[in-house]
């Protein structure tokens, strides 16, 4: 049989550090470098607060006032089902919901206040003129700046830079949504439907009230959703209420105004044109009647699908920041710029630091 010879490379691990110790003042300068990059980095970031809001949303099960309603319209012989139909957005939903952009542009008026009680002004504002950058980002901010000025196409813009039309945004405002919907987190626990909305900003205040801004309007969007056609049966059903109690009060005046005029005439002519006002006016009541019925269960439909929120938690001003501590990120940077420097030694000292070692085979 055959002899052959397979080689592979492995890591001299005794040549490695031999190469490290000889190493110490390049590897020193590196890990200095980066200590000095990462105090600036941890000493540049803005600091950011967290705040957050916990609800329990009511689930899509039948109650008590649903069942309720559901005898009071049978006995009047209208089938109501109420509580029996699947909302198109459920809570896992909401997430997806919170980032559009109709959510998102709804948020740009709310007031907010900063700690500190100097600045008060809307949201847009303070994220547009008053919100910091790290320092690193000047230059790509420079730059995007100077990129935009010489490209911009939003002219016709310019005398509605003021207005807000979610279908057509502009430059600014469209930034201006994307770092709101970066400020914004929203999870839904999928085994109790818990819904915990996260606010990041510069200022605790802020954080709060934005939390719970969010948490406001995410409540009146799924009301409002939920209720969008009842209120809308509801409407209609005013409508046809007015219509009917017109009617029947023009019924009644007529019956009433013939029956005074004609008290004291006994031919059959005046009787049965007096009949035919009396059975009209009774029918009119009676559409009147049935369309008031119809009416209260509108409105009790209206309060059946107004959804409820159990707050959990509420927003609350948070004490500390948020940020990474600065030992963490000088750490951090400090093993960067080591193992950058023992990467450069794997290339450049590779003889010293790889062997390469053979093994007889049949």
């Amino acid at each position: 049989m055959e002899e052959y010879q397979s080689k592979k490379i492995v890591i001299d691990y005794f040549g490695l550090v031999k190469v490290i110790k000889s190493d110490k003042l390049w590897m020193g300068l590196f890990v200095g470098l980066a200590a000095v990059l990462g105090l600036a980095v941890a000493f540049g970031t803005p600091k950011e607060y967290k705040s957050s809001v916990m609800l329990a949303p009511e689930t899509a099960t039948s109650n008590n006032l649903t069942s309720g309603i559901s005898s009071l319209a049978s006995m009047v012989g209208m089938d109501m089902n109420f509580g029996n139909s699947d909302d198109a957005i459920y809570p896992e939903l909401y997430p997806d919901l919170i980032q559009s952009t109709d959510f998102l542009v709804n948020l740009f008026p709310i007031q907010v206040e900063t700690k500190d009680g100097k600045l008060r002004t809307d949201y847009y504002d303070y994220l547009k003129n008053h919100n910091k950058k790290g320092w690193w980002t000047a230059p790509a901010r420079w730059l995007a700046a100077f990129v935009e000025k010489m490209t911009s196409d939003d002219n016709a813009f310019q005398g509605e830079a003021n207005k807000v039309n979610p279908f057509r945004l502009t430059k600014e405002q469209f930034n201006i949504a994307h770092n709101i919907s970066q400020n914004i987190d929203c999870m839904v626990d999928k085994k109790t439907s818990v819904i915990t909305i996260e606010v990041t900003d510069q200022d605790p205040v802020i954080a709060a009230t934005m939390a719970d801004s969010v948490k406001n309007r995410l409540q009146v969007f799924i009301t409002n959703y939920r209720t969008q056609k009842a209120r809308n049966d509801l409407a209609y059903m005013q409508q046809l209420f007015a219509e009917a109690r017109e009617q029947y009060v023009m019924a009644r005046q007529q019956f009433a105004a013939f029956s005074d005029a004609n008290q004291d005439v006994l031919l059959q002519s005046y009787r049965s044109k007096q009949d035919d006002l009396e059975n009209d006016m009774q029918l009119k009541y009676n559409a009147y009647s049935q369309v008031y019925d119809q009416l209260q269960l509108s409105k009790a439909k209206v309060q059946e699908r107004t959804p409820a929120f159990t707050v959990v938690q509420s927003a609350s001003v948070p004490i500390k920041h948020s940020n990474k501590s600065k030992i963490s990120v000088l750490l951090t940077f400090m093993f960067l710029g080591a193992f950058c420097r023992l990467l450069v030694l794997l290339v450049s000292r590779r003889k010293e630091i790889f062997r390469i070692v053979t093994a007889d085979a049949k």
